[in-house]
């Protein structure tokens, strides 16, 4: 059995934070400066980390490389399970013309392209977040945007920015649930707790998608449309999480959102409409914060290259020509089954929840030890890393595909179709494949060795201060791993821990883990994957990481100073 050493270096725990740290930092230089393709960063940065820990830890060779294939099997189970099954029902709706119809009922309600990015990123995404997580509503609706006329870089900018407020109740609230199991906090408390955090980043975000749609002029022309999104989500996201269910949240939330949208556009409209073409020209001079500059560089040619179009062979991205089907009326029944996909995922996972039906999924989930596999934590302890938990039947991605064989009768694509779509989506998302399972084998090796330990321990050491760094850690865990519930699982103990030698509350600073891990999904390796594999920019992760990082650091920035903000007598009422 390894038992983690916390300072190698030394005996210093500074010196070794800094060893422990380089796997990331080699991480995030290979993305965000060299532009590497994500997954061979991916697989760069797993050699760094494994070099660190047996060479420096010392963890054995064996256990190291066994950590690295169980972070491997987690990011292929249950992550890319629900990913690459909530694409093929995606492909499914595309290769049937289905998804054109559900893009043409979303113009209905605006052509404005500031507003579709809302209601489609913002509200929709929350929805998808919240039935599954894991990536799902990042690729859904950043294809979802293209077909709306967005160009790929901007499309995967919205969906990665969007995809924040609603991920800590994410997935029918995985993350909270595991924060109170491995914190031993009170579910309700921690859910309290939460809601009275990310609210704030449901408020401001429907204004920061505007702004990066259409730069300072979609904000004045757009405000109260934003403003109505994000204050009716945010309230909604607040009441349901503190008075009613946890798992709730996000799904009344975000239909409440939307319906609040589509209502008050039935009496306001922009003073000016916003859509930006496919091709070099924006039909407003200026517009976007990254309009001119993709512009000059973006063709036609390269945006339908980037996003073909359905056909008879396969599956594809993107939607049909808005030429050939301007003023195009849909009837009823076609509207319907183009939702009908994402009605059906709400009653399969809905029905889920029922105790009996819920019982009878998990019956048949096998939790075992990854063979050969023995870690103990620095105190001694047995650590759980190595326990892998195969719920096969009650995972989402399973559900996913139940929704998506109920249906293939519904949208009418023949099963034989249905199949083929099925494999060619693997062969779609091949490097995001990759890169998941890398990064996550990255996140293992680094668990499993102490190095992610180290780091959090340092930053805890930080005395009463700490509140203002605390979400900081979360942050670093969802970076990393790209889960909030990964974040959660890594960090909520330590935070308890902080929390208690800095005589904070535990309740607080365990909830700043998962609010300040929800700003670090758009800046993680395995979400950039996953967004430049929907809109077919693979190769360019570096760019999308360029384009959000600072938007995440001002999210966090704001999120550190309402935490720290909480755990002094200013908002300390705030706290249940």
């Amino acid at each position: 059995m390894y038992t983690q050493i916390l300072d190698p270096v030394a005996g210093s725990l500074a010196w070794s934070s800094l060893v422990a740290a380089i796997p990331l930092i080699v991480l995030f230089v290979l993305l965000g400066i060299l532009r590497m393709t994500a997954w061979l960063a991916a697989l760069i940065s797993l050699v760094v980390a494994l070099a660190a820990a047996i060479f420096v830890y010392p963890m054995p060779a064996g256990p190291a490389f066994l950590a690295a294939a169980e972070g491997a099997a987690f990011g292929f189970f249950p992550i890319l399970w629900i990913v690459i099954n909530a694409i093929w029902i995606y492909n499914m709706t595309v290769h049937t013309g289905h998804f054109d119809v559900l893009r043409r009922s979303f113009s209905r309600v605006s052509d404005d392209q500031r507003i579709q990015g809302v209601i489609v990123a913002f509200s929709f995404g929350a929805l998808l977040e919240a039935l599954a997580g894991f990536g799902t509503p990042v690729a859904i609706t950043s294809v979802m945007l293209i077909a709306l006329g967005f160009r790929p870089l901007k499309a995967a900018v919205v969906a990665l920015v969007a995809n924040t407020a609603p991920v800590a109740f994410g997935a029918l609230a995985v993350p909270i649930t595991t924060l109170a199991t491995v914190t031993g906090l009170p579910l309700h408390d921690l859910s309290a707790m939460v809601g009275r955090q990310t609210p704030l980043l449901g408020f401001i975000v429907p204004l920061a998608l505007v702004f990066i749609i259409d730069g300072t002029r979609g904000v004045r022309q757009t405000w109260p449309v934003a403003l109505v999104c994000g204050v009716v989500f945010a309230v909604a996201q607040f009441a349901i999480s503190n008075y009613v269910s946890a798992p709730l949240t996000d799904i009344v939330a975000s239909l409440l959102s939307a319906g609040a949208v589509v209502l008050f556009l039935r009496v306001w409209q922009p003073v000016e409409g916003f859509t930006e073409t496919g091709g070099p020209e924006v039909t407003r001079t200026g517009a976007g914060t990254d309009g001119r500059a993709e512009a000059a560089a973006t063709s036609t040619a390269t945006i339908d290259r980037q996003a073909p179009r359905a056909g008879r062979d396969g599956p594809s991205f993107g939607g049909g020509d808005g030429a050939t089907e301007a003023g195009r009326r849909d009837s009823g029944a076609e509207v319907f089954r183009a939702y009908s996909p994402y009605l059906i995922i709400i009653v399969v996972f809905g029905l889920a929840q029922i105790p009996a039906i819920q019982h009878a999924l998990t019956s048949v989930t096998r939790t075992f030890a990854w063979p050969g596999l023995h870690i103990a934590s620095a105190s001694g302890k047995a650590s759980t890393l190595p326990m892998f938990k195969f719920d096969w039947l009650a995972a989402a991605g399973t559900l996913l595909i139940i929704a998506g064989l109920i249906t293939i009768p519904v949208i009418r694509i023949r099963p034989a179709t249905a199949l083929r779509t099925y494999f060619a989506t693997y062969r779609q998302l091949a490097p995001a494949i990759v890169t998941v399972m890398a990064v996550l084998a990255l996140a293992y090796v680094m668990n499993a060795s102490g190095q992610t330990t180290t780091l959090g321990t340092w930053m805890a050491g930080a005395g009463g201060i700490f509140a203002l760094i605390s979400p900081i850690l979360g942050w670093l865990g969802v970076a990393v791993t790209g889960s909030d519930t990964s974040s959660n699982s890594l960090f909520g103990a330590l935070q308890v821990v902080a929390a208690q030698k800095a005589e904070l509350s535990a309740t607080l600073l365990a909830a700043a883990n998962s609010s300040g891990g929800v700003l670090g999904k758009m800046i993680s390796p395995q979400n950039l994957a996953i967004a430049a594999a929907a809109v077919g920019m693979s190769g360019r992760e570096g760019d999308l990481f360029r384009r959000v990082f600072l938007w995440s650091v001002v999210f966090l920035a704001v999120m550190c100073v309402l935490v720290y903000l909480q755990s002094t007598p200013v908002l300390s009422w705030m706290v249940p």
